[in-house]
C-alpha cells in the first residue's frame, strides 16, 4: 500500500519508458528464467536422489542444499567469488582451460540467482516425490521399464504440479535476488544490473524512480504467480 500511495502516478508513463528501466526489466526476466532452467536441470534429479535413495552422506547433502535458505545472500556472493573468481577453486581452472570468467558478467548473475533460488525448487520437488505413491514406479519396473523410463513416464507426470510450484517459487526468488548478485556480478547497467539492483541505485538518487521500479517488479511477480497458481500450483500451495 505504501508503494501505491507514494507512487508518482503523473510521471509514471514517462518513467516506465526510460531505457534504464526497460533494460533492467529485460535483464531480470532473462536471468531469472535462465536461473530457473538451470535449477530445473540440476535440482529435479537432486530432489529425486534425496527423496528416493538412501546412501551415506545424504543428510549432509540435504543440509548443503538448504544452506542458501539461511545464509545471508552477501555471504553467498562472497562464497561464489571464492569458488568461481579468477583465483577461485574452479574459476582459475575455467579461465585457464576455457577462458570463461563468471564474476561481473550476465552469466554470473544467472549463477548467483540459481545458487539462492534452487533450494526452493529442490525442497518442493522432494516433498512432492515423498508424497507420490511409489507403487506406480514399482509396477512400471515389473513391466520392464528401466529407472530412467519409469522416472520420465511415471514419476515425473505424478509430481508435475510439485515441479511447477517449485519452478514458480524458484523464478520468483531469482527475480528478487539482490545480495549475492551485487557481490558476485556487480551492478553494471545493461550487463548485470537487474531490477532489485536498479531499485537500490535509484533509492540513493531519486526516490520516485525507486518507487516506480519497485512497482514494476511487484507487478511482474504478482502477475506471474497469480496466472500460474490456478493452472499449476493450486493443489500444492
Amino acid at each position: 500500500m505504501g508503494l501505491l500511495y507514494r507512487a508518482p502516478w503523473a510521471s509514471l508513463p514517462r518513467r516506465l519508458t526510460e531505457p534504464g528501466v526497460l533494460d533492467a526489466l529485460r535483464l531480470s526476466l532473462l536471468t531469472a528464467t535462465l536461473a530457473t532452467l538451470v535449477s530445473l536441470v540440476l535440482g529435479v534429479p537432486l530432489a529425486w536422489i534425496l527423496a528416493r535413495t538412501t546412501f551415506p552422506g545424504r543428510r549432509l547433502i540435504r543440509a548443503l542444499v538448504t544452506v542458501p535458505l539461511v545464509l545471508p545472500p552477501v555471504v553467498g556472493g562472497v562464497a561464489l567469488l571464492l569458488v568461481f573468481g579468477r583465483d577461485g577453486l574452479l574459476g582459475r581452472w575455467l579461465d585457464a582451460a576455457f577462458g570463461i570468467t563468471l564474476p561481473f558478467t550476465t552469466a554470473g548473475v544467472v549463477v548467483a540467482e540459481a545458487f539462492v533460488a534452487m533450494p526452493f525448487l529442490v525442497i518442493t520437488v522432494a516433498g512432492a516425490l515423498r508424497g507420490a505413491d511409489a507403487r506406480y514406479e514399482e509396477a512400471a519396473a515389473t513391466l520392464g521399464a528401466g529407472r530412467w523410463t519409469a522416472f520420465r513416464r511415471v514419476t515425473l507426470p505424478l509430481v508435475a504440479p510439485g515441479v511447477a510450484a517449485g519452478a514458480v517459487l524458484c523464478w520468483a526468488r531469482a527475480l528478487g535476488e539482490f545480495g549475492a548478485t551485487i557481490t558476485f556480478a556487480g551492478n553494471f547497467p545493461g550487463r548485470t544490473q537487474t531490477m532489485p539492483l536498479a531499485v537500490y541505485l535509484a533509492l540513493e538518487q531519486d526516490l520516485d524512480a525507486a518507487i516506480v521500479l519497485s512497482l514494476v517488479l511487484l507487478a511482474v511477480s504478482v502477475t506471474v504467480l497469480v496466472a500460474l497458481r490456478e493452472r499449476w500450483v493450486s493443489g500444492v500451495l
